[in-house]
């Protein structure tokens, strides 16, 4: 394999793969980002929340359509419990198309380069680069570059291709933006129960004018039903009807989520990142924020192996070793989370919720809780309210207290 078009190529221009060509592009190498769209930031699939520390990292709080504090969360019988302090944001909720604008146009500035309407057919590692074909707009071009990132998303080509394995579980979304809903200021609203999101939950999300109204489920506890279907059930449903009865829709959307990342996200010469990687939160689906810091995490050390061309699996293994302790931290929610929601059934979220509404759970949920890291709340939680200590022997605690 002879000289190299680029030092990296990244498959995907979402606000990952933008981020990630960002930050390497800032370090001096060159850098071709490929979006298989027309244009970026479309199709939108995700219910659009950024955290405040990974929109720290972007600083493109132009993008942000309403600040959210905090939540009221409903029971299966209806019982609402109300957590959040004003004073305190806890997610900004952004117009994704912007937001992902903003990520791909700091990595243009930066020196990188973009082809949309752009994606991979083949690649081939060799001693030392990796030959990719790309299918730019109809047209085969082959390209060499020392590094090959995939930063393409739930579906990702590059993991399927490089068979890296499926991330631990994938879960669907879906959600429709409305208008006329009449929400409370600040606080988004989250719904349980078998009927509406079993397992998980859907959620009413003030989005600056509008709204998004959406569920989400893993596909093994939908019974036959589509999440379309728990959507109009939820609209529908006895409890919450009235909120949803002037409410017109303006676009839907639906797509998968993926959690818990494959066994190895590097091999020679190629990286995933992302939701690629199968970085999604298991308690709240969010990427954006986990991608972020992967990018932050490697691209110090990664920048050295790209610039010095030592870019083998063995290498790449120890640059990806601080992942790890992310890799556990998810482990640990998604089995706080299987814990309070996911394996319980709607008796026994209705006395969850109870224990919930008390003052002083509530108390401690503000105090402690934190949507970027559940785990210290949910060990609390289980430690220090006498009806939940039973959990604690469900848990596995080598990754609780590991």
């Amino acid at each position: 394999m002879g000289g190299h078009d680029f030092d990296v190529i990244i498959v995907g221009a979402g606000p990952v793969g933008g981020h990630l060509g960002h930050k390497l592009a800032e370090n001096g190498l060159k850098v071709l980002m490929l979006e298989e769209h027309r244009e970026i930031g479309k199709p939108f699939q995700c219910a659009g929340l950024v955290t405040p520390s990974a929109m720290d990292k972007v600083n493109l709080h132009h993008t942000i359509l309403s600040d959210v504090f905090g939540a009221r969360i409903h029971s299966p019988q209806g019982r609402p419990v109300e957590i959040g302090e004003p004073s305190i944001i806890r997610t900004h909720v952004v117009c994704r198309k912007l937001f992902d604008e903003g990520c791909v146009r700091q990595a243009i500035e930066s020196g990188a380069t973009l082809w949309v309407d752009s994606k991979p057919t083949d690649a081939e590692v060799g001693t030392s680069g990796v030959k990719v074909t790309v299918n730019r707009e109809g047209e085969i071009i082959t390209l060499n570059a020392k590094l090959l990132c995939g930063a393409d998303g739930v579906h990702s080509w590059t993991r399927r291709h490089f068979r890296f394995g499926r991330p631990k579980e994938f879960m669907i979304g879906f959600q429709a933006e409305v208008s006329g809903y009449q929400g409370i200021p600040g606080r988004l609203e989250m719904f349980s129960g078998e009927d509406v999101a079993p397992g998980l939950f859907a959620w009413a999300i003030p989005n600056g004018e509008t709204h998004r109204i959406g569920v989400w489920v893993h596909p093994d506890r939908l019974g036959g039903r589509s999440c379309e279907m728990l959507y109009d059930t939820l609209l529908a449903h006895p409890l919450w009807r009235e909120k949803f009865a002037n409410i017109h829709e303006t676009a839907r959307f639906c797509g998968p989520l993926a959690s818990g990342m494959v066994k190895r996200i590097y091999k020679n010469r190629v990286l995933l990142f992302g939701d690629a990687a199968g970085l999604c939160k298991p308690t709240t689906g969010g990427g954006i924020g986990p991608g972020f810091d992967q990018v932050h995490l490697l691209v110090p050390e990664l920048t050295k192996l790209i610039q010095s061309n030592k870019l083998t699996e063995s290498n790449l293994k120890r640059l990806s070793k601080p992942m790890e302790k992310m890799r556990k931290e998810h482990e640990r929610a998604r089995i706080l989370r299987d814990l309070f929601v996911s394996s319980c059934n709607d008796e026994e979220l209705e006395s969850t919720f109870e224990i919930f509404a008390r003052p002083d759970v509530v108390s401690l949920i503000n105090k402690v809780g934190d949507i970027e890291k559940p785990v210290p709340l949910g060990i609390r939680l289980l430690k220090d309210v006498p009806e939940f200590r039973g959990m604690a022997v469900r848990a596995t605690w080598a990754l609780l207290t590991g």
